[in-house]
């Protein structure tokens, strides 16, 4: 004996041999609620928008700390690299020159009080890293 089809608006599953048609993800019927996407387009575009530029920034952050970063350790490294007789003490203001044959040197007295070629003025803080002043 041939199978009875059903009718199209009908939602029989085959397989399990139930009318199945409130566990469908979709309308199985004119009455049915519309079933709508949610357009998340626009809101996918403001989020990649704040990130890109919460990123960029952080970048720019991270760059300015690095570039200062640099600048300490070659000032670090031309100081320690000059001559002096002293011990430097934290907190204090010296000043660094260059002779006529391309040494530097590191020194108490200020550039307004002598004419030795200033290469400029630093300062010893607390983590003994100079900085420029």
């Amino acid at each position: 004996m041939p199978k009875a089809k059903k009718p199209d608006n009908v939602v029989f599953n085959e397989e399990t041999q139930k009318y199945d048609a409130a566990l469908k993800p979709y309308a199985t019927s004119v009455g049915a609620p519309v079933i709508t996407t949610n357009d998340n387009i626009s809101w996918k575009n403001r989020s990649i928008n704040k990130v890109n530029h919460k990123v960029a920034a952080k970048y720019e952050e991270l760059k300015a700390e690095y570039d200062k970063m640099l600048q300490e350790f070659e000032y670090n490294k031309l100081i320690f690299s000059a001559k002096f007789n002293f011990e430097p003490i934290i907190g204090k203001v010296y000043h660094l020159y260059k002779r006529e044959n391309e040494e530097m040197f590191l020194s108490i007295i200020a550039p307004e009080e002598c004419n030795f070629n200033s290469l400029g003025s630093f300062y010893l803080n607390t983590e003994q890293i100079w900085e420029k002043v």
